[in-house]
């Protein structure tokens, strides 16, 4: 522990995930049972009012062990690892550029409810508006399985605020999730097969993030993968940052091909239009989110933009555990 401050970090983490795991079944034991005798008391008294307060919990309760059921399925190779989001704008200028930008901010809210850490790794603003693209970083326990299945085409319809005809306009937005490579998966990337180029950061960072060549950007010649960090204040952080997430893509597309997915995970690969779309999101002329892969719909698209999408994430990747095949039998 004392020897290798890394290695004993890393146990750490595990420690309090695994405390976190125990603690939670605690809660739902005890929980269970307390309702369970208030339930008994009620009934022997008649109480109403006792017995809905009862019902209500072992409910509330019966939710949070779904989703923990859910969360113990996710044993895939990188499920439990930080994870890169990527999202880029499509074909439609300003408004998609817009569009890009409340999706990001939607995973934005939706890592910061559940207590994830965000870092912003890489931006390209648009001209009026929006932004072309983006890469965020989250950290958290978990934060990659519950987001792979977010990986796809997101298409809006709404009356455009860009639009002085105030026309109904359909916009479409990829996301891209990979995970954050650890130090127990081993990829090697040669230097023959790098393409670097430096250039100055935009946006804020003060005076010297915008005055020298601090910004990085790798191309991967063998697979046309490009990564770019301008966040950190010097070139050798951004390189850093840089390789980390391209180690992560390469490892992304490797088990995307063990498990014969058809998609690939670079955005970019396949149109961002018509056709392609995992979720739409409707606010004219009625309010809809529907997700084009579960079924699963809301009306409350307001919350949806908020950060609310956990019934998304719940369905699509139950969905996608049940075309697995189910583990448990």
């Amino acid at each position: 522990m004392w020897d290798d401050p890394k290695r004993a970090q890393a146990l750490m983490k595990e420690r309090t995930q695994l405390d976190q795991s125990v603690k939670t079944y605690q809660e739902l034991d005890q929980g269970l049972r307390d309702n369970i005798e208030l339930l008994e008391m009620a009934e022997a008294e008649a109480d109403q009012g006792m017995i809905a307060d009862a019902e209500r919990g072992i409910l509330a309760m019966q939710g949070v062990a779904a989703q923990k059921e859910l969360e113990s399925l996710l044993s895939g190779e990188a499920d439990g690892n930080d994870c890169y989001l990527e999202v880029n704008a499509g074909a439609g200028g300003t408004e998609a550029q817009d569009w890009s930008e409340m999706i990001l901010r939607m995973y934005m809210r939706w890592a910061e409810s559940h207590g994830y850490k965000v870092h912003l790794l890489d931006e390209s603003r648009g001209e009026e508006a929006g932004i072309k693209s983006a890469t965020i970083e989250i950290s958290g326990h978990n934060a990659y399985g519950w987001l792979k299945t977010e990986c796809g085409v997101h298409r809006l319809v709404r009356i455009s605020p860009y639009d002085s005809n105030a026309r109904r306009h359909t916009s479409f937005a990829s996301v891209a999730v990979t995970p954050v490579v650890d130090d127990t998966i081993d990829i090697e990337v040669l230097d023959k097969d790098l393409k670097v180029d430096t250039f100055r950061a935009s946006g804020a960072g003060g005076q010297h993030i915008n005055k020298t060549d601090s910004a990085v950007r790798f191309t991967h010649l063998p697979t046309g993968i490009i990564v770019a960090c301008q966040q950190e204040r010097s070139q050798h952080k951004n390189r850093a940052k840089a390789m980390e997430m391209l180690k992560a893509k390469i490892y992304e597309m490797e088990l995307k091909k063990r498990e014969d997915a058809a998609a690939v995970i670079e955005a970019g690969k396949s149109d961002i239009a018509w056709g392609h779309q995992i979720r739409s999101y409707v606010l004219q002329p009625y309010q809809m989110v529907k997700d084009a892969r579960t079924g699963v719909e809301t009306s409350q698209t307001q919350d949806v933009l908020n950060g609310d999408i956990d019934k998304f994430l719940q369905a699509s990747l139950a969905s996608k555990i049940q075309g697995q095949g189910d583990p448990v039998d």
